[in-house]
């Protein structure tokens, strides 16, 4: 199955996760909580790299719901390349996708899944709208 990102999706970050022999499951092929983590990784990776980590002093992003669909199986040994990408941009909401690949096999999805991030001011435990730098990088 061929997936394809929208066109209204903008790419924002990549990495590269290597398969951990422990990521597999009695089935021989990555277990499907793994997906999660993977997506987790990007995603905090991507937060970290746009200078957001997570701050309970502060404000910053909260996942409020997650998704994954898997299309064919990963197994070890191999490297993932994740792609995350942004799009849609609400008051205090984006969505954030992210595919996954095999580094040596470009192109083919494995599987791919996503986010709605809301930002939070977290002493108020209570949404805020997106700031205005956070938009910019977020808007395709």
């Amino acid at each position: 199955m061929k997936f394809e990102i929208p066109a209204h999706k903008k790419l924002v970050h990549q990495m590269t996760i290597p398969i951990r022999w422990g990521d597999m499951d009695a089935m021989g092929h990555v277990n499907n909580t793994t997906y999660f983590r993977y997506l987790e990784t990007i995603r905090i990776d991507w937060f970290h790299a746009i200078g957001t980590g997570p701050d309970p002093t502060g404000c910053g992003p909260v996942i409020v719901n997650a998704f994954c669909n898997f299309y064919k199986q990963l197994e070890y040994p191999g490297d993932v390349l994740m792609k995350m990408y942004t799009s849609d941009p609400g008051r205090t909401t984006f969505e954030s996708w992210a595919t996954m690949e095999l580094v040596d096999q470009p192109g083919v999805i494995y599987a791919a899944g996503g986010a709605t991030t809301i930002w939070v001011d977290f002493p108020k435990q209570k949404a805020i709208e997106l700031p205005d730098w956070v938009r910019a990088i977020v808007t395709p």
